[in-house]
C-alpha cells in the first residue's frame, strides 16, 4: 500500500521511502506536514525510532535536535514570509501526546486565519480542518515545499543574518 510509510515515518525516512522528507538534518528529518491548512506546516522527526522524548537523547544529540528545530523553524519562516505577505510568525512545539516518537511541530501563522483562532494554539482548529482533503498534502504544495527546502539548503551553507539586519 502506498501509505505504508505513515505507519513507520522514521523508518521510512531512514530507508528513503518517506515522501514528505524535505531534507536530512543533523539529528533528524525535516518533513512537510500531511495537512496544510496552514501552508508550510512542517515537522522535525528524530532519526532514532525508539526515542520517545527529548530527555531520551544524550546531551549532544539533544542539542543537535534542538538546533535542527531552530533551523527548520527559520527555513519555514523565511519561505512563508516570501510566499505570503500575511505571514505573522512561527510556532514551535514539542508535544509528544499522540505519536510515540520524538518530533517537533513547526506551524506558520497568518493574519488571514479566523480571528477567533489566530491567537490560539493550532490544536484548537476544528477537527474537519485536519481531515479535509482540500488541506491534504499534494502537488499544490510543491511551491512551499520547494521554498522550505531551498531555505534549509541556505542554512546548511552557513548562518545568514535575519532579514532586514
Amino acid at each position: 500500500m502506498a501509505d505504508d510509510w505513515r505507519n513507520d515515518r522514521i523508518g521510512a525516512a531512514l530507508r528513503g521511502e518517506n515522501p514528505t522528507v524535505l531534507r536530512r538534518l543533523q539529528a533528524g528529518f525535516a518533513v512537510i506536514g500531511d495537512v496544510q491548512f496552514l501552508p508550510g506546516y512542517s515537522v522535525l522527526l528524530v532519526d532514532e525510532p525508539a526515542v520517545e522524548r527529548l530527555s531520551d537523547l544524550p546531551r549532544a544529540k539533544r542539542l543537535a535536535f534542538l538546533a535542527d528545530m531552530d533551523r527548520l523553524g527559520e527555513a519555514v519562516e523565511r519561505a512563508c514570509r516570501h510566499l505570503d505577505p500575511a505571514f505573522r510568525r512561527i510556532n514551535l512545539e514539542i508535544l509528544g501526546n499522540r505519536d510515540p516518537f520524538l518530533h517537533a511541530h513547526i506551524w506558520p501563522r497568518y493574519d488571514w486565519e479566523p480571528p477567533e483562532l489566530v491567537g490560539l494554539p493550532v490544536w484548537l482548529y476544528p477537527r474537519e480542518r485536519w481531515h479535509d482533503e482540500r488541506y491534504g498534502l499534494g502537488p499544490q504544495h510543491d511551491g512551499v515545499r520547494g521554498a522550505i527546502g531551498r531555505e534549509l539548503d541556505l542554512t546548511a551553507v552557513g548562518d545568514h543574518p535575519p532579514e532586514g539586519k
